[in-house]
């Protein structure tokens, strides 16, 4: 076992050592990859529990392979396949294998439609006759093989086919898919976006049958963008985006049998006006599939059972809130077809174990803090794996426990992040672990201990780059806030005088559950808040009331009223923050990006007697322009609560500015529309207020491409400058960032 040089180097880099540091951070490196860290694509545990699979790409000549790894020596042990063998493929990039391992799909072109839609070409690789497949002519969606290796079901212009790989032969399971009316087994825009999945179709264990959602968006109202180019004339993308308080999707489940070649309507015993279908999973027994729906106000969920051979339904779990009930993708059933759970029930999100029929067994985790993750259950030894905040809300560790409540075990030993991929037969895990101090490192581990068996792969040449430039340690804390002792951390320029006073710069994301003050390895923004902070500037980050992993009721406080509680978080810590000696509090400064830059524009309206500038990057700017799921999850209708969209919403109070303000948007944002930005930058012409803006042709809600976040940064890290700079030491602040720019 190797000895840990990052270990010193942890030491190094959150010291005073400064004069070893010298490089000074600039935006071109950060944008540039300069601190990329390095991590296993891909990873996939065997079914045998003694190997695992990784995807290695080969940069000298383009080729990919999935490799095969010995768990307990880390050895490769096996080339499953590899683009270099095979003439019918430059390469791939992504791969899944079917449930019993005898084909592997491989993806070689993937476009993307929206945040988690691709359109693409896929082959499918058998590992027993090493033949190669092409799936469809065509670009297709979410290509996945039956259990049994022997069809692949896909989606193609709305809608489903099955492919049978032994005969080739196709089958359309629907024929009524249109754009923009019918979609079959694919999610539509807002399920995609706020559910979080695109695949609404699933395999029973047998390899017969195929359940999926049928979405009817024919009333559902159209959004449409202008996609500029570099044609003459200017695209537009139009697609249905239902806003707050508007129509949604009309869903129906359905049932394709491919033993009769047959497609019924699925229904359950109860009527369901407005409803949401959010996920659907088929047990271990091969005639019943889970359903769950979901009522509009998202405070109820049922949990249905449905018999397609004898089409019945049975309620096994219905969970309601006073607020609104997470999904998640946790329910998992055992060989008896028992099922864990996770829930906020009992204040804190923990695991739950239900007999067949629905039947509480017991809680199996319990305390004032929140599981996390759930990795699996050992059926051998009736041991459940989950991650949890357990260790601090900024940190994440992973435990072990009975399924009965007993003999929890912590696993991780190193405080920061720590997240885990386990064998099948849950001999063994791979930890990933980062701290703010440490970047990523991939260790083998045994799970009835968690012992360290050995190291795989680290990033320790990257902590070696890193220390070598002027940085300074990420300082965490807690501040006592309205009543909250609210996480936060600060990062202060390396040689930091107390005797003098700097400008503070806050940052923060602050949307319902969000975590922006974690233990974790720098984001490219981090290096960011450093140059910043080498700059001369303090770098503070605060999670306020609405964020998450503290429990459900500091999380829920926020319902009908966003931005409210949020926001009085947000002044009162810059006002105790500006009483620091060493911070000059007529120089505060706040930004945010989505949600966060809904909260930085409402702090520099609401709170100008704190905030001199602000930076709003991509931003909401009035609830009523977002969607339904989303908004409406925490604020119900806009026809139900007008008062909790308008009196919280950003743009209803533009009068308000005197500060200096920065709006940025994309025009192709098919999320936060740019629709947004517009209509608050024509309330501020009317409030003859000037500010200033930038948007980004045909750029997305991420804005990236080519130039364009080193441009974006370039322009942000420039109005910094200018608004909070001393104006004394203006002109000198201005010279150093341009030198850095330019490299």
């Amino acid at each position: 076992m190797k000895l840990r040089p990052i270990v010193a180097l942890i030491g190094f880099l959150t010291t005073s050592l400064i004069f070893c540091q010298n490089k000074q951070i600039s935006l071109d490196e950060i944008w540039g990859g300069a601190f990329r860290t390095q991590g296993m694509q891909a990873l996939h545990s065997m079914n045998n529990g003694k190997e695992y699979s990784v995807l290695n790409y080969n940069r000298q000549n383009g080729t990919a392979s999935i490799d095969i790894y010995d768990y307990e020596t880390l050895e490769k042990v096996n080339t499953l396949v590899s683009s270099d063998d095979i003439s019918e493929l430059k390469g791939f990039f992504d791969y899944s294998f079917s449930d019993d391992e005898s084909k592997v799909i491989l993806t070689t072109d993937e476009r993307p439609i929206y945040r988690r839609s691709r359109l693409g070409e896929y082959y499918v690789y058998d590992i027993t006759n090493r033949s190669i497949t092409k799936i469809s002519e065509q670009l297709i969606q979410e290509p996945t093989l039956s259990p049994d290796g022997t069809k692949v079901a896909y989606g193609l212009e709305n809608n489903l086919y099955v492919k049978d790989l032994d005969s080739n032969e196709v089958i359309q399971i629907t024929t009524d898919g249109k754009k923009n009316e019918i979609i079959n087994g694919i999610t539509d825009w807002v399920y995609e976006e706020e559910f979080s999945f695109v695949r609404a179709f699933d395999w029973s264990k047998d390899s017969n049958k195929i359940a999926f959602i049928r979405f009817d968006e024919t009333n559902v109202p159209e959004f449409s963008m202008d996609v500029y180019g570099s044609a003459l004339y200017p695209d537009q993308q139009v697609f249905k985006y239902p806003k707050a308080g508007e129509g949604n999707s009309k869903v129906s489940l359905h049932l394709f049998d491919l033993s009769s070649n047959t497609l019924t309507e699925l229904k359950v015993g109860k009527s369901y006006e407005d409803f949401y279908i959010p996920r659907l999973k088929w047990t271990n027994k091969s005639n019943i599939l889970s359903v769950q729906y979901m009522n509009r106000h998202q405070n109820e969920l049922d949990l249905w059972f449905i018999n397609t051979e004898k089409d019945t339904s049975e309620l096994v779990l219905a969970e309601t809130d006073k607020a609104y009930i997470d999904v998640t993708f946790n329910l998992t059933f055992l060989k008896d077809n028992s099922f864990i759970w996770t829930s906020e029930k009992d204040g804190f999100n923990h695991i739950y174990h239900y007999d067949k029929s629905g039947n509480l067994v017991n809680q199996v985790t319990s305390g004032n803090w929140e599981v996390t993750n759930y990795y699996g259950f050992n059926e051998k030894d009736k041991t459940i794996y989950y991650q949890s905040t357990e260790n601090g809300s900024i940190n994440r560790d992973v435990y072990s426990i009975k399924l009965n409540g007993k003999n929890k075990k912590r696993l991780t030993k190193a405080e920061g992040t720590n997240s885990a991929s386990f064998s099948a037969d849950f001999t063994y895990f791979i930890n990933t672990h980062s701290s703010a101090s440490s970047p990523q490192e991939y260790t083998l581990h045994d799970s009835e201990s968690g012992n360290l068996v050995k190291s795989i792969k680290d990033n320790d040449v990257l902590a070696q780059k890193v220390g070598n430039y002027v940085t300074s340690k990420k300082e965490f804390s807690t501040i006592d806030v309205n009543g909250n002792d609210l996480n936060m951390w600060m990062i202060k320029p390396a040689d930091f005088d107390a005797s003098k006073t700097y400008p503070l710069f806050m940052y923060q994301y602050s949307g319902p559950g969000s975590q922006s003050v974690a233990n974790r390895w720098n984001s490219a923004n981090d290096y960011w808040y450093q140059m910043l902070a080498q700059e001369g500037y303090i770098v503070v980050c605060v999670d306020g009331r609405g964020t998450g992993y503290k429990g459900a009721e500091f999380k829920k406080v926020t319902q009908k009223e966003l931005g409210k509680y949020e926001l009085e978080d947000q002044i009162a810590a810059a006002k105790k923050l500006g009483q620091l000696p060493y911070v000059d509090a007529e120089r505060i400064g706040i930004w945010g990006w989505s949600y966060g830059g809904f909260m930085s524009s409402n702090a520099l309206f609401k709170g100008s007697e704190v905030f001199k500038m602000a930076i709003a990057v991509a931003p909401v700017t009035s609830w009523r322009f977002y969607d339904t799921i989303y908004t409406e999850r925490y604020m119900t209708t806009p026809q139900e609560n007008p008062s909790g969209y308008d009196d919280n919403s950003p743009i209803n109070h533009v009068d308000k500015l005197k500060g200096d303000f920065l709006l940025i948007h994309g025009t192709g944002d098919d999320n936060v529309h740019v629709q947004n930005t517009m209509r608050m930058v024509e309330a501020l012409i009317q409030a003859d207020k000037q500010f200033e803006w930038m948007i980004y042709p045909d750029k997305n809600h991420g804005i990236y491409g080519g130039n364009t976040r080193l441009h974006l940064y370039k322009k942000m890290t420039n109005f910094i400058h200018k608004t909070l700079g001393d104006k004394r030491e203006l002109d000198t602040a201005k010279e150093v960032n341009e030198s850095k720019i330019k490299g």
